[in-house]
């Protein structure tokens, strides 16, 4: 039990750097990273838990929480890169001309 203890412990120290990282950050860029690791995070602090409490579905749980949070970290910085998560095609010389 103290390992789970330890391991939490240095999980939350590791979510009050991040956070710090999110409030402070001198660039929007370096936000967005400390946010991609909090869900990092909290992907491992429900992993740990779910090994330490016996319950392996909450593997599942960690799992889909991690592809939720890479697509959320992709969609932020294409909204950054392009200032729109839709089509962003540059116009042709021939629609530039008319």
């Amino acid at each position: 039990m103290s390992f789970l203890a330890a391991t939490l412990v240095a999980l939350g120290v590791a979510f009050v750097l991040a956070i710090t990282r999110a409030a402070l950050g001198p660039t929007p860029f370096d936000r967005v990273l400390a946010v991609n690791t909090i869900g990092t995070l909290a992907v491992l602090a429900i992993s740990v838990y779910g090994f330490f409490d016996g319950r392996p579905e909450f593997l599942d749980i960690a799992l889909l929480y991690a592809l939720i949070n890479f697509i959320g970290t992709i969609a932020i910085l294409k909204y950054f890169r392009f200032g729109t998560l839709g089509d962003h095609a540059l116009p042709t010389s021939d629609e530039e001309a008319s």
